[in-house]
């Protein structure tokens, strides 16, 4: 059957071998239709192929009871670090095995979910934001220990790092942490005191001194210019570099009073400029080469004001994707005047 181009569907398998105006093989014979083989023989001018027609796969069973299974875990994270940051505002510790009892299963659950962007758009909630950053942080550290190639109980001893960095926060005003306006350099100092107090509790809580000097460091930059030590990168621990990147990652795609979120693949281009001298380069390389390809088929509004879909990261410019939008295919490394505004989970 010979279709058009603009009529193919995912799920289609081509006919026939399949070239270009100009003699060059772009797919052969047999091949399962996806998005980005679509947008691939758009790329390639052709305008006509030879399909075999065949049902287009159903969605998987049971989709919305994976995120209810999946949201169900962020609820217990969320009220579990609320129920140890109370603890430690009050007695100055916590109850380390009220941590693992919560973070462990959680995080195990995190291993059959691979589309780590539908994870995060999950997350766009009205919670609080400590609560919700410091469950983001301890997600995306456990992932990118994962995608470094540390062991399990490694993997898990970053990701409850990361989900503990910001308990120090406890002992700092409210007010202070909630204010709408740009903060004074006294007041920014007394934030900054977080990452000591955080040190302090972990280590009355835990006999962990990784995850406390995580705590402690998680704000120090390569280049000596973080804090609260000043800390170079030979200087800086493992656990805390990773921990850095998830916590930016999260702190500038999530809402706060005196901040809009920003948008997800904007945000992996300035990590990614954070990566010369201010983050560990290998570290931001693992988590932008594995987080990239998840938003391949995620709806986007783009700054026209049109919806489409994500076919195809790009390789002349990564955070710049091809889109499918209104039946027509946008390379946004060409179009640089329109830009991914928002993303949607589907």
């Amino acid at each position: 059957m010979r279709v058009h181009v603009t009529d193919l569907k995912p799920g289609h398998f081509l006919g026939e071998d399949t070239f270009s105006s100009r003699g060059l093989h772009v797919l052969p014979k047999g091949t399962k239709l996806r998005i980005e083989e679509i947008a691939k023989l758009m790329q390639h001018s052709v305008d006509y192929v030879d399909i075999e027609v065949v049902t287009e796969e159903p969605a998987p069973k049971g989709r919305a009871s994976i995120i209810k299974a999946v949201t169900g875990n962020f609820d217990n994270m969320i009220d579990g670090f609320e129920s140890v940051y109370m603890e430690a505002l009050t007695q100055g510790r916590f109850n380390q095995s009220l941590v693992d009892d919560v973070l462990q299963p959680s995080l195990q659950s995190l291993d059959k979910h691979k589309d780590v962007v539908s994870l995060l758009l999950l997350l766009d909630r009205e919670d609080d934001y400590t609560y919700n950053h410091s469950l983001q942080v301890g997600m995306l550290s456990y992932y990118i220990a994962t995608w470094l190639g540390y062991s399990k109980r490694e993997c898990y001893e970053i990701g409850r790092a990361g989900y503990l960095i910001d308990i120090g926060k406890c002992r700092i005003s409210p007010a202070l942490l909630n204010k709408p306006g740009k903060l004074t350099s006294l007041e920014f100092e007394e934030v900054k005191l977080h990452t000591t107090y955080g040190y302090e509790i972990i280590r009355n809580s835990m006999d962990d001194k990784h995850t406390a000097l995580v705590a402690l460091q998680h704000h120090e930059r390569e280049d000596g210019s973080g804090y609260p030590g000043n800390l170079t990168a030979s200087e800086i621990h493992p656990y805390a570099q990773i921990a850095a990147v998830a916590d930016i990652y999260s702190a500038m795609t999530t809402p706060r009073v005196y901040q809009s979120k920003q948008e997800l693949i904007s945000v992996l281009r300035e990590i990614h400029n954070l990566s010369f001298g201010k983050l560990n380069p290998k570290t931001v390389q693992a988590f932008i080469q594995h987080l990239m390809p998840n938003f391949i088929g995620k709806r986007v509004l783009l700054s026209t004001g049109d919806m489409g879909v994500i076919v195809l990261n790009n390789p002349i410019d990564v955070f710049r994707p091809l889109v499918q939008s209104g039946g027509k295919f946008l390379d946004l490394s060409r179009d640089r005047n329109i830009a991914v505004v928002e993303i949607y989970m589907e």
